[in-house]
Parts: structure tokens; sequence; C-alpha cells
């Protein structure tokens, strides 16, 4: 399987990439960001792009893929809806439009949250744009489309774009797993889901945190 990854300057593509790193597997990963992830493995070729909604510069660069686990994505506090609307919602889909075109066979997974809006009506402005989002990914004529919804995940050892918010509250983890374990899973589980997904296929598009701890065991 060939793979791209987006987001792994952040802490859920940081993870998803380690996983694919050491999964026979996968034998080729292209990343696409913004800035260098300083990540060096003959498996990684590495795209750097300003302006990660317009893919016409890469196009030749961008096929023969089989999958695409895009991670990117911010944090809507502070945020005005337009212009989170703009970054979650246009950035993905031009992107995804484009890898739709270039690669029909592609299986594309998005990183999206727990609480997110299937019916883009409700009062939370991050849940509506994030429904907006999957909603119209599962249009596009990719081979399938998986909307993961995590929540709390419990980071992976050595690895370096750790949330801050994580570094602080990890002696709570133990609390959630026993009390609230619908609610936690771990960096490792993530990544391994979204690989299993692409390999073997899901009954489901939405990706709960339930399932994403069933999908990290199959093989």
């Amino acid at each position: 399987m060939k793979a791209i990854i987006t987001g792994v300057t952040g802490m859920v593509g940081e993870g998803v990439l380690h996983e694919c790193l050491n999964r026979s597997e996968i034998e080729s990963i292209l990343v696409i960001g913004r800035r260098p992830c300083g990540i060096e493995h003959e498996k990684v070729k590495e795209i750097i792009l300003k302006d990660l909604s317009d893919l016409s510069g890469i196009e030749n660069q961008i096929q023969g893929y089989d999958a695409c686990f895009f991670c990117l994505g911010t944090s809507s506090i502070g945020m005005k809806e337009e212009d989170y609307y703009k970054v979650t919602y246009t950035l993905t889909l031009n992107f995804a439009k484009t890898l739709s075109r270039l690669n029909p066979g592609m299986v594309f997974s998005y990183v999206s949250g727990s609480g997110t809006d299937s019916t883009e009506k409700g009062k939370l402005m991050w849940a509506r744009v994030k429904g907006k989002t999957e909603n119209d990914l599962m249009k596009l004529p990719f081979k399938r489309v998986y909307n993961f919804r995590p929540a709390f995940m419990s980071p992976t050892k050595g690895l370096k774009n750790v949330l801050k918010i994580y570094k602080y509250t990890s002696w709570l983890f133990p609390v959630i797993r026993i009390f609230v374990p619908g609610m936690m899973t771990t960096l490792a589980q993530q990544g391994q889901a979204m690989i299993n997904a692409t390999l073997y296929g899901y009954d489901k598009q939405i990706i709960d945190v339930k399932d994403i701890k069933i999908l990290s065991n199959r093989r």
C-alpha cells in the first residue's frame, strides 16, 4: 500500500505516520505539509506546500496512491465560524476532491472527533462544520471514505508533537479508562485502526471509539 499523510507536524498525524513506518504492508508514504516534519526514513517522501487547498502544482506527484490519512486539523477555540469553516471544511474538501479525481481507487480516512454533528444543525459550531465535512467527503468518488471520531488519546511514548494539554493531564488517563472506557484510546490504536480500515475494510463509515478499538486489532 502507498499512502499519503497530512498533519504529521501535529500529534495525530505524527502518531499515524509512526504506525505506518512499522507496518510492512505499507511500502511508501508521501507526507504533505506546510513545514518539514523532520522525519527521515527510506519509506518517506515529503512535499512542502504553503497552500494545502491547492494541489494543482503537484498533481503529477500525488497519483497512484491507495490511501490518504488526513490528520490535519485545528482547534476552533477563539475562531469565528467563517475562519474555522475555511481551514476545516474548504481546505479538506479541496484536497480530497483533487485526490478523488486522480486516485479513484483510494480509501480516504478523515480524523474528525467525538461529538461531531452529522445533522449539521446543532448548537456547537465546530461540530456542525465537522459534520458537513464528513458528509460531503462521503459523497466524493473514492473507493471508500472513513470518518474517525476519537475522543481522548493517550500519546505514543517518544513522539515529539504531543499536545501540551496531554502533558499536563496524562495522570487522568487511568481514571478515564476505568470510569469512561468508551472515551479512551491510544494514539497507536488510532493509527492501526486507520491502516486496517484501508487494508481490510469496515462496515461503518463513521468510526467511533469502540470501532477504533475493534479495527486496531484486525489482521
